[in-house]
């Protein structure tokens, strides 16, 4: 039999917790409960999301003890480089990582003029079903936890400067996953951690309304975008299966319930599809749906991922963008990165294999 952190005994094949995913007062706790000193806890913090270390051994300031009472209870989650793909079009970076049981989930790191922003999966694969996404292929396989959420961050923090903006935009849905998510937002703001700043943070959904509901409650002041795609519940539907759970009138409403509660300006992601979603009268039927929304409109021409689909030609999608900026609903289109390595919207899936 092992013990536990608190010294009681647990069989051998117990499956340890992820203490990156603990908050510092759930830290504090523990050490109490070890009856060691109160301080104890802030060093494991500060190890854990300030050095980021990935072993309990490189803790070297805890006690031997401690630190072997603490590796039998618990691992440290990682994201182990397996692989790393760079764009030659714009630097940007795609990373194909293995977590503590071999799975593997992709992230990318987006480089700008005023600083760098990641872009992190919030679980192996996706069952969301979204037409012309990758991450649908083969389905949920697990979620990620808070701590995997944070391995990702820091993982591309060790490799290049300090990160300041990221985006839960990558493999999954994130609010499919609500309670790590939010956990995770909690610790990569805490001020004792990496203290990402909350509107330095993107959410992205796919429309789960019950969930957008629950967070317009809590007022967080991350930047929440909503994969939109048409503005008719048919054409919608078509192109997203969750849209047949969530159709437009209860999901417009939720954004307006949402942008009122919190204060936030919402933005809409809008895959611009050749010959599917992007007429004029596409246009003038989403100008009509968002009319007096705070929000922003985000055009995205597709990439290549999954499907036959081929993207709205440039001057096409400025047309769709005039449209909307007629009737007053802010828009812009999307610069696409790394689409070169896959690394683009709808082009994650955490699927390629180390050696490809």
């Amino acid at each position: 039999m092992l013990t536990d952190i608190a010294g009681n005994n647990v069989p051998a094949n117990t499956k340890t917790q992820d203490i990156l995913s603990l908050t510092q007062a759930e830290i504090e706790t523990i050490i109490k409960e070890l009856d060691q000193p109160a301080y104890r806890a802030k060093q494991i913090w500060g190890w854990l999301h300030n050095k980021h270390v990935q072993t309990f051994t490189e803790m070297a300031n805890l006690p031997a003890i401690l630190r072997e009472r603490l590796s039998t209870t618990y691992h440290i989650a990682t994201a182990r480089e397996e692989k790393k793909l760079i764009s030659q079009n714009d630097n940007t970076v795609k990373y194909l990582f293995s977590l503590h049981d071999d799975t593997l989930i992709e992230s990318v790191l987006m480089k700008y003029n005023h600083g760098h922003s990641v872009c992190i999966s919030t679980q192996v694969g996706c069952r969301m079903g979204c037409a012309f996404c990758a991450s649908a292929e083969g389905g949920l396989v697990r979620n990620l936890t808070a701590g995997e959420y944070c391995a990702q961050v820091y993982a591309a923090a060790r490799d290049t400067a300090r990160v300041g903006g990221i985006v839960l935009m990558g493999c999954g849905e994130p609010l499919d996953n609500f309670d790590a998510t939010l956990r995770f937002v909690e610790l990569i703001t805490h001020d004792d951690g990496i203290n990402i700043g909350a509107r330095h943070i993107t959410i992205s959904t796919c429309g789960l309304v019950p969930e957008i509901l629950k967070l317009a409650e809590m007022k967080l002041q991350i930047t929440l975008a909503i994969s939109l795609h048409a503005a008719t519940d048919e054409l919608r539907q078509s192109i997203m299966p969750i849209a047949k759970r969530y159709p437009l009138d209860e999901l417009i409403p939720a954004c307006r319930e949402y942008i009122v509660k919190t204060g936030r300006r919402i933005t809409f992601e809008y895959t611009l599809v050749k010959g599917v979603n992007d007429s004029h009268a596409h246009a003038k039927e989403l100008a009509r749906l968002l009319k007096g929304l705070n929000c922003h409109v985000n055009l995205i021409p597709v990439n290549k991922a999954r499907g036959n689909y081929s993207p709205t030609p440039r001057r096409d999608a400025e047309k769709f963008a005039a449209v909307l900026q007629t009737a007053r609903v802010q828009t812009t289109i999307r610069r696409s990165l790394g689409s070169d390595v896959d690394a683009a919207c709808g082009q994650l899936r955490g699927a390629f294999k180390a050696n490809s």
